[in-house]
């Protein structure tokens, strides 16, 4: 697999780096713990947006730079200066809280290198799967703030059970990363130095399957936890198109002449 380091054109704060079919973006604020500004907001929503329209980018892994922090959320001494953080109405904006919403078609891996709070564990379970750090910890604090999440993180109780989800966000405390896998907040948990491979790994997995039959399932699976009746009308549709694609004629014939399928996406 090819490794390029693609610094965003844009903004130094993100860092992109392309392996293969997989997209790697890295949150590069360590000394602010990669806490989010504006310009931040606006690479990681930029960089969202060319892997939806690039389909040579099949996953797409977000992870931040050091061994402290994934991204502790809204940078609060930017915010206490003034600046408006993700308030813009533009195309990178649109397709972050896309992403939130788990409306993206590209898959998302998480690789949690380090604790992830607020706004920062809302972009966390954005991502359809994710991999943490044994040193993560994981919370929403807004309420000792006198605040509320107000970018997903009122709907924790769609990825764990509500009771525990109800825990978190009436308390303001953080868990754990092993109390994180016990609840399914993530879905491994590795050593700090493991986490990025590990994510890639498993964004290479995901990548190799069929752009139509991946964009298919992520979203009726997120369709069937947020808008069940939707999901079933839904199905109808995609199952329609994509039963009809030239991938599922590709995918039936490498499997009878034994070999890999070479996906088009069409």
């Amino acid at each position: 697999m090819t490794n390029t380091a693609m610094p965003d054109a844009t903004d130094s704060e993100l860092v992109r780096e392309r392996h293969g079919a997989v997209l790697l973006v890295r949150l590069n604020r360590p000394a602010a713990r990669n806490a989010l500004t504006q310009s931040l907001f606006t690479a990681l929503g930029t960089a969202m947006l060319d892997a939806e329209s690039d389909p040579g980018i099949r996953a797409m892994v977000v992870t931040g730079t050091g061994d402290r922090a994934f991204c502790s959320g809204m940078d609060l001494q930017s915010f206490a200066d003034g600046e408006e953080i993700g308030t813009v109405v533009d195309e990178p904006a649109a397709c972050y809280f896309r992403a939130l919403r788990g409306e993206l078609t590209v898959p998302l891996i998480g690789a949690a290198n380090g604790t992830a709070i607020g706004g920062g564990l809302e972009l966390l379970l954005a991502c359809d799967v994710v991999v943490a750090s044994e040193t993560a910890r994981f919370g929403f604090p807004e309420v000792k703030r006198g605040l509320f999440p107000v970018a997903g993180g009122t709907f924790l109780g769609t990825r764990i059970p509500t009771c525990v989800a109800l825990e978190m966000l009436l308390t303001g405390d953080p868990v754990d990363a092993a109390r994180a896998y016990e609840i399914g907040m993530v879905n491994s948990v590795v050593p700090q130095a493991e986490v990025v491979p590990a994510a890639l790994e498993l964004a290479g997995r995901i990548a190799a399957n069929a752009p139509l039959g991946l964009a298919a399932v992520k979203e009726l699976t997120w369709l069937g936890v947020l808008d069940g009746p939707r999901a079933r009308a839904r199905l109808e549709e995609l199952s329609d198109s994509v039963f009809a694609s030239e991938d599922a004629k590709e995918g039936a014939m490498a499997f009878v002449e034994r070999r890999q399928p070479v996906w088009k996406g069409r």
